[in-house]
């Protein structure tokens, strides 16, 4: 994958970039739910789970790199992802017309539009989607009532079974996934806006997001419990990095 050309000019904007007035004021009314996670853990599955139900609607996120060809079978515009050139993406930033946007190992540059979210609200449905740790702070700041969620495997053994169950993996792939779960992890015990799933089931784990987006809290011994799960994904990661 080739490195952005225009990557000067998004890494000017991005670490100080702010939705438009009339953006935020849009926001202010819409429903919005996010995951976060490992690699690995469900989360497609379970957003698949969740926006086959009438309340929610997947938001398709806006991206400057190319359609991948997956299972022989080209990427859609719209589906998948918004396929964006970066003069396009670069116009809608300088126009506040994100919510957040990241520049990903210099390659891409992805985003959650302004756009998608009102698509979302004017069907009357809470608006879904996946996030890396990054946009989360971004979020926040113009989005204090979103329900983020962590979603957690249910421990390191099963994780890494699900893992190393989607197929050959280059194992300096597998380290790097590793080490963005330990940032993930990391957030999961430092802040303090997370609700926590752990995923055992992905049936269930959908109908507990489904409650947590209506009432937007999980109470104190699910979230200690989750925390403790945590500080051990941790610490079976770091054994396992550690040995290659």
């Amino acid at each position: 994958m080739n490195n952005l050309e225009l990557i000067n000019d998004f890494e000017k904007i991005i670490p100080n970039y702010v939705p438009s007035k009339e953006s935020i004021e849009l926001l202010e009314n819409i429903k919005l739910a996010l995951l976060i996670a490992p690699s690995s853990t469900g989360r497609n599955t379970i957003i698949n789970e969740l926006v086959k139900e009438d309340s929610f609607q997947f938001i398709v996120t806006d991206t400057t790199r190319l359609p991948r060809i997956n299972n022989g079978i080209e990427e859609t515009d719209g589906i998948e992802y918004w396929f964006k050139t970066e003069e396009e993406f670069l116009s809608g930033l300088k126009a506040g017309k994100y919510l957040e946007a990241e520049i990903i190992h210099s390659q891409q540059v992805s985003g959650i539009s302004i756009r998608e979210l009102v698509r979302a609200h004017e069907h009357g449905k809470i608006a879904i989607t996946d996030i890396d740790i990054g946009g989360v702070e971004s979020v926040i700041k113009y989005k204090k009532d979103a329900t983020i969620i962590m979603l957690l495997p249910p421990s390191f053994d099963e994780w890494l079974r699900r893992l190393m169950g989607r197929g050959e993996m280059p194992e300096i792939e597998i380290i790097r996934r590793l080490n963005t779960a330990l940032k993930i992890f990391k957030a999961g015990l430092e802040k303090d806006y997370f609700s926590y799933v752990i995923n055992v089931n992905s049936l269930i784990s959908a109908k507990e997001i489904d409650r947590l987006s209506s009432v937007n809290h999980l109470d104190s011994t699910d979230s200690k419990i989750a925390k403790e799960l945590i500080k051990q994904l941790i610490l079976d990661t770091k054994e396992y990095l550690s040995k290659k």
